[in-house]
């Protein structure tokens, strides 16, 4: 059996938080982790120490602060959160239903931010929460822009399926991801729950590229998508300027 690496060990203890385990005894660790408890009793402590980890008086081990505070820097996560608020809540405002932000991560989307609406359309998503590409409004519009080759890549793989409305076909996916380009949004109709429905908007960087993508959840019921289109385009363009991105100017038509 192949030794496993220090950092291997290291980051194997602080991956075993998730969401569904936000808080680990230092039992739990070891199993999570895979390692004895010797080690994964030297490895907590260490991290601890340094702020990663903290325990509280019952002895369980949660993630620390520390851990926040390196986040914070991560221009994906609460850097891009911080621009984009502002935008968000007017799109709230706008709306008054669920408002999400979210960057792609390999085939997955991840939620960096998340406003609750007043609809009781029941939805699975909290900020850090994961979900397949094609399964979402947000993922639609990731992958849409993202580059040929890895979309190829994914349509070709297996397409998880939650509900009998989750896309699964790769023709079909194909298909929807050209109609996001076309349109400009995407929207995802009862994919991930069976009575809700989002419509979302890229994001762009400095560079034109599609960094993010926000989006809209309302009840799929009674759902107007041409309704909630311009204030998410306008939510989704508002947030790209204040990255940096400039919207290319429109070569004049020359007379003839």
């Amino acid at each position: 059996m192949t030794s496993r690496s220090a950092p291997d060990r290291l980051l194997s203890v602080l991956a075993a938080f998730d969401h569904a385990h936000p808080a680990l005894t230092l039992t739990d660790i070891s199993r999570r982790a895979g390692l004895t408890l010797t080690t994964a009793h030297r490895l907590v402590g260490e991290l601890a120490r340094w702020g990663a980890l903290e325990r509280d008086a019952s002895g369980t081990y949660h993630v620390g602060l520390r851990l926040w505070e390196l986040a914070a820097l991560a221009p994906r996560g609460p850097a891009l959160r911080q621009v984009a608020l502002p935008y968000l809540e007017d799109l709230y405002e706008a709306t008054h239903e669920n408002v999400q932000l979210a960057v792609r991560d390999g085939g997955e989307v991840v939620y960096t931010e998340w406003l609750s609406g007043r609809s009781s359309v029941g939805v699975h998503i909290r900020v850090g929460a994961r979900w397949p590409l094609h399964a979402t409004g947000v993922g639609l519009a990731l992958l849409a822009h993202g580059d040929p080759g890895f979309q190829e890549e994914y349509c070709a793989g297996p397409l998880a399926s939650f509900t009998p409305y989750t896309i699964t076909e790769p023709e079909l996916l194909r298909r929807t991801l050209a109609e996001v380009r076309r349109s400009g949004v995407a929207v995802s109709d009862r994919q991930v729950t069976p009575d809700a429905l989002s419509v979302a908007a890229p994001v762009r960087g400095p560079d034109g590229t599609v960094t993010a993508a926000v989006s809209v959840v309302v009840p799929h019921s009674g759902a107007r998508v041409p309704a909630l289109t311009p204030a998410l385009r306008l939510a989704a363009r508002g947030i790209s300027r204040a990255l940096g991105w400039h919207p290319p100017t429109p070569v004049p038509a020359e007379d003839t």
